[in-house]
């Protein structure tokens, strides 16, 4: 099993990380992709990935920063996109949730770095709270059809539309306490196309909630998502496995 976006360079692990790590790969975790939310993180994270065979890293600036990025830091994101363990360009995407940078900075920075991934050949990873619609009209506006919604939060027509164009859908801790709806939209997402997640050190599934969260708990996300498809967790941990390796152009056995 694999998880799918995680962030691992934050503080949250700074007295513990190798332990973290250590507890992911004896639960049975082969990958882990640490994901980037501003250019210090995706530094960081690009160095972890070098570090570790089995870490893979994601660079990208996150819509809350998105008033921060400049043409001198797209330039670092496209330098760090050029390393051998970078598989994708994220966390990018708009929250309209908080609105911690203005919305015009949001899209002028989702769109930066969606041509980004295009020009390196990387799939992007979206990040979209509150923000459905207009992320949606910038994806299709764009042409994107290589990436993944990580943690997914929309409805059933979303994750339609985005699996039509050729996205994943990734389910992270929620779906161990959220209601009927996000399974019932788990139960109408093709199953070539999820993947799962646990967005540590946030979100973190039951019954750990209210605790830090860590890529060993993918496993949890993922009993879940077998219980409520009524499949065996091997089949799930397999299918999403291979899912994000196609993805992420991640080699098998690695």
């Amino acid at each position: 099993m694999i998880d799918s976006h995680a962030h691992l360079t934050m503080k949250q692990y700074r007295k513990d990380l190798h332990a973290v790590i250590k507890r992911a790969r004896e639960d049975g975790v082969t990958a882990m992709i640490n994901v980037g939310f501003d250019v210090a993180s995706s530094k960081a994270g690009v160095h972890l990935a070098g570090v570790h065979e089995d870490i893979y890293a994601a660079v990208g600036v996150h819509p809350h920063d998105a008033r921060n990025l400049t043409a001198d830091l797209l330039e670092d994101l496209e330098d760090l996109a050029d390393d051998p363990k970078v598989v994708a360009i994220g966390e990018i995407g708009l929250d309209f949730y908080r609105n911690l940078s203005p919305r015009r900075s949001q899209e002028r920075a989702f769109r930066w770095q969606i041509d980004l991934g295009r020009r390196k050949g990387l799939p992007i990873v979206v990040h979209d709270r509150e923000a459905h619609r207009r992320t949606l009209e910038i994806l299709k506006d764009e042409k994107v059809s290589s990436g993944v919604l990580h943690c997914f939060s929309g409805d059933v027509n979303l994750a339609r539309q985005a699996t039509d164009m050729g996205l994943y859908i990734s389910f992270a801790g929620p779906i161990t306490y959220n209601g009927k709806n996000t399974r019932e939209i788990l139960k109408r997402v093709p199953l070539d196309r999820v993947l799962v997640e646990t967005d540590c050190p946030y979100l973190t599934p039951v019954p750990f909630r209210g605790k830090r969260n860590e890529p060993a708990y993918v496993r949890l996300v993922l009993a879940k998502i077998a219980g409520i498809l009524s499949r065996p967790v091997d089949e799930i941990a397999y299918l999403t496995e291979t899912n994000t390796r196609t993805l992420f152009n991640i080699p098998p056995g690695d």
